[in-house]
């Protein structure tokens, strides 16, 4: 049954908003709602609208609500073995829609963030060009620039989960993702301005901070749609996420998005460097490895309810997600409250971006019986999500990279969500 209809259980979306106004929702709340200050209550006049508040200059740089604080990126600090090669993930639990804010997009490091001044900030092109060339960022931004919305999600995205349940929470099993506007130039301009010698085939891109990190990018894609991108939801990039210059290379892993952009270097082949060799390569169960696995297949991941996002009321509730595909769009996300025996359509809303995040939404009444919650996405090309046990069949669970399979959550009867597999 489609959710832009009925819910389940026969509760109407007037009959739900209704129940809101009085003590029929408070009944049913598993977990009651406790006012920190009873006098702010209805039908009394609540402090904040008795005194005047902060003017428009207290805060420069605008910041989120104090009641918010809570709404951070966080790591797991067994997963790495220092801050510097770390990462930290995206709080995808407390987010709504498609484009991720800036502070909680998730930062991972191979060598701390690289502070760069951007005056002294330069971009160099060498190898098989007919120019070799050093841009400083000023000349980046005169080229024709052009804003698109993509997700940037890392090939570890999920990656503790190959051999079973580990990391309790969605922030933590698929925080690893983010999705924004960026601002930049197409990658083909620059390469164009250098001339490129006609046995060129392979771009290493390689960026600034301390472990020059690098890697293989093949010419066709870097002329189809890689950008170097200098802002990212209308403002400058963060120094976390590459400031003053990064590549974006749209669908494919997010190691290769190389940040604080230094060089690119043309060549006629593949470099097979540290990071695409010893790393970032999917071990298979026989001990081979597959090669050169860029694109992020479809995938798909409920975020409310989940384990930081449990269930607080009985009757009328929201199911929402996000899903996304590295090949093109995503057309359908199916959902299920009892562990795949019966799928149901969800309502994808807001923008279908190419390689962006696609929010879904679901609603479903619920009196505390336990539900076994997954989604399973679709993506233009026809791909549908696997399960982890479609996934282990080919692949093994050796590898820690390109893991898409299908999430279960457990919601117990009090309300509370656990991370669980089921086959």
């Amino acid at each position: 049954m489609s959710t832009s209809r009925k819910p389940q259980g026969g509760t109407t979306r007037r009959g739900f908003l209704s129940a809101a106004g009085g003590a029929a929702l408070a009944a049913g709340a598993i977990r009651p709602a406790v006012s920190a200050g009873p006098e702010n209550l209805p039908p009394n006049v609540p402090g904040w609208s008795r005194y005047l508040g902060s003017g428009v200059d207290a805060y420069p740089y605008g910041q989120p609500s104090s009641f918010e604080s809570h709404v951070v990126r966080r790591n797991v600090a067994w997963l790495t073995a220092s801050v510097e090669s770390s990462v930290n993930f995206t709080p995808l639990h407390e987010l709504d829609g498609i484009i991720t804010p800036n502070g909680l997009c998730f930062e991972r490091h191979h060598a701390g963030i690289a502070e760069v001044d951007p005056s002294d900030y330069r971009l160099m092109i060498n190898g098989l060009v007919d120019k070799p060339m050093i841009f400083t960022l000023d000349d980046i931004k005169r080229f024709p620039r052009t804003n698109k919305i993509f997700f940037l999600e890392c090939a570890a995205n999920s990656g503790m989960e190959w051999r079973g349940a580990q990391l309790n929470g969605c922030q933590f099993t698929h925080g690893m993702v983010h999705c924004v506007m960026y601002t930049g130039v197409p990658l083909k301009l620059i390469l164009e301005e250098a001339g490129l010698k006609t046995n060129a085939k392979w771009l290493m891109v390689e960026g600034a901070d301390a472990a020059g990190m690098n890697r293989s990018v093949p010419l066709d894609k870097a002329l189809d749609d890689c950008m170097v991108a200098f802002k990212m939801n209308g403002e400058a990039l963060r120094p976390e996420q590459g400031y003053p210059l990064r590549l974006v290379v749209p669908g494919w892993e997010g190691n290769m998005w190389i940040k604080w952009l230094r060089r690119i270097e043309v060549g006629d082949q593949p470099w097979h460097t540290r990071e695409e060799t010893s790393k970032y390569t999917d071990l298979l169960e026989n001990g081979k490895s597959r090669r050169f696995t860029w694109a992020m297949d479809c995938k798909s991941v409920i975020t409310s309810p989940s384990p930081q996002a449990p269930l607080l009321h009985k009757g009328h509730n929201i199911l929402s997600g996000i899903a996304w595909s590295g090949r093109g769009t995503v057309d359908r996300v199916d959902v299920t409250l009892d562990g795949g025996r019966n799928w149901r359509p969800a309502r994808i809303d807001g923008p279908s971006f190419d390689k962006a995040v696609h929010r879904f939404y679901f609603e479903f009444d619920w009196q505390g019986e336990s539900l076994l919650l997954q989604s399973r996405a679709i993506d233009s090309t026809g791909y549908v999500q696997p399960t982890k046990d479609e996934l282990r069949a080919v692949r093994g669970t050796n590898s820690i990279y390109h893991n898409n399979g299908i999430q279960t959550w457990h919601v117990r009867g009090n309300g509370e969500v656990e991370n669980v597999e089921v086959s």
